[in-house]
């Protein structure tokens, strides 16, 4: 009996070797380890999508006749540089009796292996007994543990459909609306690629509509209204509350755009008795924030260090793979199993002694406190990103790793500190019919506050005036009114921090309220382990441009949204495929219908191109500059190559940014 483990990548199967029997003996491609078993190993995708021409010649050249290209049979080809790589698992494959599926724990995951399965073509009884093996963490102790709670792999077919589906899906609506609008671009004279994404253009539109919004702001005046009541020597500040009447000289914010009315109640107020109708004073609590998904840690990074979010995913590759000091970092979730409490002392140690300068964090960390964090319920194949036991020496990481790991574990240790504690204090005031708000939060009690640095921190005692205790019923005298100008301003431009969040929390920039229920429960446009390759991918394709921290659409990134149909351009789309294609994980929808509903939309849009005048926004587009070491690009899951129109591009790129569609 032969068992034999692939995994996803070298480093995950050097770590599954590291906890099985020894002698150990390293071949090319793969360990045979002491029981006679064999770990062996894919590097990322073995296998990627064929070019268009694969399936008929003609695919060479791009001809809107030609859209939309689908595929009758789906076809895989090796990788040129995993070639060898795929022989070795076809062979060792041959001669196991048993495998086991290791690739990382999310859905695409799933299909890298399983995909690679069916081309080497195991028998159906070995498929059958495949076991499913799921890795957070490369410690050993963690590796021993999920090797002690394998399960049958075939419970995960669902969920590779699934990531099949999205994959095939993405391919064909990528490369058929890339082909079609480059097409029209160059009608226009534009000598570029115009890349078309299910989740790269919505990501394009937000930015577009956003830098839209500026251009076209004009400023507002509006005016707030202060009544200044004396108490005991000072004076208590309370915000005029406009009532019902004053609606028609609001804006939909509730600003109030009539100055005259402002004045109006400052003259009607002054020397008035204020009355206290409402008395509010509470101590509210703040728990500490969930431990970091991937998503969350590259918002944060972005924000302190000015990361962008590729470079944040990279650093945690390291972390993850070459030093083991954190745990799986492409994860969506901020909960941990509750097992993993039980290694809290061990972590908080690691922590102490990896990065020195979070000794006094460790020191007042309570171990014995159990924040919401642990959650069985909340966690499925990957938990958050936390510090694994491992404990390192500082300077075996480079700076951007330091920063990273202390991020990750100032995260973690906020979990054994009590929670912030607020004093809260409301006033209301009548005064001559009016209605008056004093408001004010001071900080009580640090708790896990006390680990933010200033740039973190709060301005706790500037959130609001302080408010008196006083009683329902009191009357005080109002002395005077004041009137401050305000301008309205334009939104902010978007940044590496505030796209990223935009895109979990895209569910706000739509207003279908089936659709918001979605997005919020996908947590938005892309995955974690895509959304920094999406990002990268509309930069280098020149649709997006960075300017200082600020991001910005490029002409011609400007010139596709308009040009592009609404359903392109926002991420209604992408809520509805994601529901179909959790419902398919799920076992509640299948593969054919989603696919043949995709394919019939795509012969109507690709119809309604091949009639369409060139769109004033694709007429006389500045070309981009060429790439940067030569012409030659390729485009994922849907792109062409820089080259067009000679000759169209499959998924090509790493495994990740295949799925950045």
């Amino acid at each position: 009996m032969t068992r034999l483990y692939i995994a996803e990548k070298p480093s995950l199967g050097r770590a599954i070797a590291a906890v099985l029997p020894r002698p150990h003996k390293n071949n090319n491609g793969y360990i045979e380890v002491g029981n006679g078993d064999i770990v062996t190993w894919c590097i990322g995708h073995l296998l990627e999508q064929v070019e268009p021409d694969a399936y008929d010649e003609k695919y060479k050249k791009w001809n809107l006749a030609d859209l939309p290209i689908l595929p009758q049979q789906w076809q895989l080809t090796p990788r040129k540089s995993a070639r060898q790589q795929l022989s070795v698992v076809r062979k060792l494959v041959k001669q196991a009796s048993e495998v086991v599926h290791a690739g990382d724990p999310d859905r695409e995951g799933q299909l890298l292996v399983d995909e690679v399965i069916d081309h080497v073509k195991l028998s159906a009884a070995k498929k059958a007994g495949m076991k499913r093996l799921l890795i957070s963490d490369l410690n050993p102790a963690a590796v021993k543990r999920a090797l002690g709670k394998m399960r049958d792999n075939r419970d995960f077919i669902p969920l590779s459909v699934s990531a099949l589906a999205r994959s095939r899906a993405d391919w064909l609506y990528g490369m058929n609306m890339t082909r079609a609008y480059t097409l029209l671009g160059q009608k226009g004279g534009y000598r570029g690629v115009l890349s078309v994404g299910r989740v790269q253009t919505p990501v394009l539109g937000l930015v577009t509509r956003r830098d839209d919004e500026i251009a076209n702001f004009v400023p507002k005046p509006y005016y707030e209204v202060t009544a200044l009541i004396p108490y005991q020597g000072s004076d208590i500040r309370a915000r005029w509350q406009p009532s019902e009447a004053c609606k028609p000289w609001q804006d939909e914010d509730g600003r109030v755009l009539n100055r005259k009315l402002c004045e109006n109640v400052v003259s009607r107020i002054q020397g008035q008795p204020a009355k206290v109708t409402e008395a509010e004073r509470k101590e509210s609590r703040q728990s500490a924030p969930l431990p970091y998904s991937l998503s969350a840690l590259q918002i944060d990074a972005a924000k302190r260090f000015g990361m962008s979010a590729a470079d944040v995913l990279a650093t945690c590759q390291s972390l993850y793979e070459k030093h083991k000091a954190i745990t799986y970092p492409r994860s969506d979730c901020r909960y941990l199993p509750k097992e993993h409490f039980s290694q809290a002392g061990e972590v908080c140690q690691a922590i102490a002694n990896t990065a020195p300068k979070m000794a006094d964090a460790v020191a007042g960390a309570d171990t014995s406190l159990k924040s919401k964090a642990w959650n069985d319920k909340k966690v499925d194949a990957h938990h958050a990103i936390i510090p694994t036991p491992k404990t390192l020496n500082s300077a075996a990481l480079s700076s951007r790793e330091q920063d990273i790991y202390q991020l990750i574990a100032r995260q973690y240790l906020m979990q054994f500190y009590p929670a912030a504690v607020y004093s809260e204090a409301k006033l209301v005031f009548a005064i001559a019919g009016g209605g008056f708000v004093a408001k004010g939060r001071q900080l009580k009690s640090a708790g896990w506050r006390a680990l933010l640095g200033r740039e973190d921190a709060e301005d706790d005692q500037a959130l609001a005036e302080k408010v008196p205790p006083l009683e329902q019923g009191t009357v005080l005298t109002c002395r005077e009114g004041e009137i401050k100008d305000k301008m309205t301003e334009p939104p902010k431009p978007f940044t590496e921090a505030t796209l990223l969040q935009a895109m979990t929390g895209i569910a706000r920039f739509v207003s279908d309220p089936s659709l918001k229920k979605i997005l919020r429960d996908t947590d938005g446009l892309g995955t974690e382990a895509t959304r920094a390759g999406i990002l990268d991918i509309l930069f280098k394709r020149q649709l997006l441009v960075r300017q200082g921290k600020s991001i910005h659409a490029t002409e011609a990134g400007r010139g596709l949204i308009y040009a592009l149909p609404d359903e392109a351009t926002y991420p209604d789309m992408t809520a509805h495929w994601e529901h179909q294609l959790q419902d398919m994980a799920d076992k509640k929808c299948a593969y054919q219908p989603f696919m043949t509903a995709l394919q019939d939309r795509l012969q109507q849009m690709m119809a309604q191109v091949r009639v369409s005048e060139v769109p004033p926004s694709l007429r006389e587009l500045k070309s981009p500059a060429p790439a940067k070491g030569g012409s030659k690009r390729r485009f994922s899951k849907g792109g062409g190559k820089k080259k067009a129109p000679a000759k169209s591009a499959g998924r090509g790129g790493s495994r990740r940014s295949k799925s950045a569609s």
